[in-house]
């Protein structure tokens, strides 16, 4: 199986195909432009793989380039061949080369920014702090520019010397920037900038633009005829004798809808011929021709005047006036290009401090207008506040992109034990790059390329405090960060990022803490890094004797007296495998990994020691409600398996928090449980009611192992077959 996994191209195919459809069916051309791109990188993944040149699972997947060059990786951890810090020369080192008059290649940069003249730009560039690196490499030489100015030649040419055989090939220049000093306790989602793209790229909403056509141009119209029909329409027949004027009157109407329908062509409605306006409008056609009327000219002219009433009457007035200020709001398009337009006076590569000045009401003919709540929150991406201001706020809504934001505060962080200012933005620059590298697939327990393994980084790390008051700060960003991924997502699995993210803090801190990672079933070998055993056995130094304990079956004492073999525990609790496929079956081992490590939980608890702010029994409470909220998605769902396994991760948790409080809280949060659970949806209360009978079982001092008792269940995420909640 192993050797199928590892050389099985079908996930990297499939995905090719996937691009390939979206890049010739999709209506929208930038997104096929984007699709035909991810093409192209999984050609190359499938082509790499047949052809021996990609090692996939490996950390060194791409033949000839050592592991700390950032490889070009795509979903699913795939390394493309590609390196990060290659391909054609950007603009900037274009511009660069130009300026110094030497060839646009990037041997050549290298070699100029070895000299008296390049040297001197790189210190510029360090002094003044507007660099920016996109990947690690870019930060390179800017290194090399330091330690020689700091007067370690040797240090410097180890860099070089390692740097020397991809001079040719990749990057190694940063890239101008506005440099700025930053508030390490400070983020944000996205750049004014960005926020500003994304406002000016929106399109007009079809369909609200045909609306406003309608009301604005067509309904007036209808009426215009209506109104000309009435002079001549009595009692169900046309008059003999025409007003004066009525068929010049009716002829230049005529001719105002032909030039109307050339100019507007959004709303179709005019032309169907059982509308009341095409009836009218073909009625005077044929009477100015000289022939009779359709027979429905009668009934469409009494219908109208039987809906609103006939023009010029109160209540035909007060329709009218409000679809017409309907019509004249201004749309979401041009809102957003009013904003996008306020955005463009600020610095494009940063945050805001505040909102406020782009969310203002905008005035249109005389009168403000506020902005919808959709604009509203993609302008407040912008926004540049602590990580739980914006966890507050709802910008952060998810662990997910809590973790997007963490290469920003664990970098910030870990350069705050470099003493001299230039190295410390450096090295900021450096870390952010690393953080937000992609992570590679990977087999045999190999794990991801280290930040300190960069050559550029282990040469200044002799020049780091390693001193308390770095690891004091180290640690309080440490704690912070934890209460706010518990606080502000109770019920969600700690996310990979994140927990790299806690890992390098826990370091640089000092705290020896093994965090885990979440496995993918449909790649699990069958085994487990030694750090999950000391997981499991710091969990049982907090949860030995607790609730958790006996809901979940565990017994501790023999979890902390292993040597070794915590696979070997984790098939053994799986049980019977024997129905399930083979991701179903890795899944199952894995899910009881999880349980036993409680997948990073009591590692926050002991040796990080996070408080939350509303106690463990709010989180118990708000992750049960995490809970329900994943299984009311399980009704008519097609593939329901997703929730199922959310489901179960939010319910260990709220097990979890429920653990750590005192008896009295514990009989009280699980009443509130059912209670809460009492007003869910019939689907959801026959699923979970279960559930909470066997928490209340183990609560009074029952097992889930001695027979099951009556209604009552353990709740897992994994089963062989089709699992009991479906």
């Amino acid at each position: 199986m192993d050797e199928e996994v590892r050389a099985n191209p079908g996930y990297a195919a499939g995905q090719m195909a996937k691009a390939l459809v979206t890049a010739l069916t999709h209506e929208d051309d930038e997104t096929r432009r984007l699709a035909e791109q991810r093409l192209d990188r999984w050609e190359r993944v499938v082509a790499g793989m047949k052809d021996g040149s990609l090692a996939i699972g490996s950390r060194t997947p791409v033949a000839g380039l050592p592991a700390w060059v950032t490889p070009e990786v795509v979903r699913g951890g795939f390394a493309t061949g590609d390196a990060a810090a290659g391909g054609p020369l950007q603009e900037y080192e274009a511009e660069t080369a130009r300026r110094a008059g030497i060839p646009a290649e990037r041997h050549a940069l290298f070699a100029h920014h070895l000299t008296d003249a390049g040297l001197r730009e790189l210190n510029e560039l360090l002094d003044g702090g507007r660099f920016e690196a996109a990947v690690p490499e870019e930060a390179a030489l800017l290194v090399v520019a330091w330690l020689l100015r700091a007067g370690d030649r040797v240090a410097a040419l180890d860099v070089l010397e390692a740097l020397g055989p991809f001079a040719a090939r990749l990057r190694f220049l940063p890239r101008p920037g506005r440099g700025r000093p930053g508030d390490p306790t400070l983020a944000c989602r996205e750049t004014a900038g960005g926020v500003r793209r994304r406002l000016a790229a929106r399109r007009p909403n079809t369909a609200v633009a045909t609306m406003n056509e309608a009301l604005s141009v067509w309904n007036p119209f209808a009426d215009e005829l209506l109104e000309h029909w009435l002079e001549t329409v009595r009692d169900g027949r046309v008059l003999a004798a025409e007003p004066d004027g009525w068929r010049e009157r009716g002829a230049a109407l005529l001719d105002r809808y032909a030039e109307l329908a050339r100019k507007h062509t959004l709303c179709g409605k005019h032309r169907k011929p059982k509308e009341n306006l095409a009836i009218l409008r073909k009625s005077l056609e044929e009477v100015l021709a000289g022939r009779r009327p359709p027979g429905l000219l009668q009934h469409a002219v009494d219908s109208m005047v039987a809906k609103r009433g006939a023009p010029g009457t109160a209540g035909h007035t007060a329709v009218r006036e409000q679809q017409a200020a309907d019509a004249a709001r201004p749309t979401h398009h041009v809102l957003a290009q009013v904003v996008a337009e306020r955005l463009g006076s600020v610095p494009q590569d940063d945050g805001v401090p505040s909102t406020d000045p782009f969310l203002a009401p905008v005035a249109v003919d005389g009168r403000e207008v506020e902005l919808p709540e959709r604009l509203r929150h993609v302008v407040e991406n912008a926004l540049r506040a602590p990580v739980s201001t914006l966890v507050e706020r709802g910008i952060v809504p998810s662990a997910e992109v809590l973790a997007e934001l963490v290469p920003q505060l664990v970098a910030s962080t870990t350069a705050l034990s470099y003493p001299d200012p230039a190295l410390r933005r450096l090295m900021t620059a450096v870390s952010t790059a690393f953080r937000n590298r992609r992570s590679l697939l990977l087999f045999n327990l190999e794990h991801q390329v280290r930040l300190d393994e960069l050559p550029w980084v282990a040469a200044v790390a002799k020049y780091r405090r390693a001193d308390e008051a770095a690891q004091a700060d180290a640690r309080t960003v440490l704690v912070q960060l934890a209460e706010l991924t518990l606080d502000g997502f109770p019920g969600t699995i700690v996310p990979n990022p994140m927990v790299s993210a806690l890992g390098a803090l826990a370091e640089r801190a000092g705290v020896r803490v093994p965090f885990v990672e979440e496995l993918a079933a449909d790649i699990f070998m069958g085994t487990f890094s030694p750090k999950f055993l000391r997981a499991a056995q710091l969990a049982g130094e907090v949860l030995e004797g607790s609730l958790y304990e006996r809901y979940y079956g565990i017994d501790y004492a023999a979890v902390r007296a292993l040597k070794d073999g915590f696979a070997d525990i984790c098939k053994d609790r799986a049980g019977d495998r024997a129905g399930a496929s083979w991701v179903a079956a890795n899944g199952m081992v894995i899910e009881q990994a999880q349980i036993l490590t409680t997948h990073n939980l009591a590692a926050l608890v002991h040796p990080v020691a996070v408080d939350p702010a509303e106690g463990w029994g709010d989180l118990a409470r708000r992750a049960f409600g995490v809970a329900c909220l994943q299984v009311q998605q399980m009704e008519g769902n097609p593939r329901p398996l997703r929730a199922v396994k959310d489901a179960a991760y939010a319910w260990r948790q709220a097990v979890f928090f429920l653990a750590l409080c005192g008896v009295k809280e514990q009989v009280a949060v699980v009443a509130w449980m059912q209670d809460e659970l009492d007003r869910q949806p019939s689907h959801v209360v026959r699923r979970l009611d279960p559930v909470l009978a066997g928490l209340r079982h183990v609560l009074t001092g029952g097992s889930l192992d001695a027979g099951t008792p009556p209604q009552g269940r353990r709740f897992l995420g994994w089963h062989a077959g089709g699992h009991w909640m479906l």
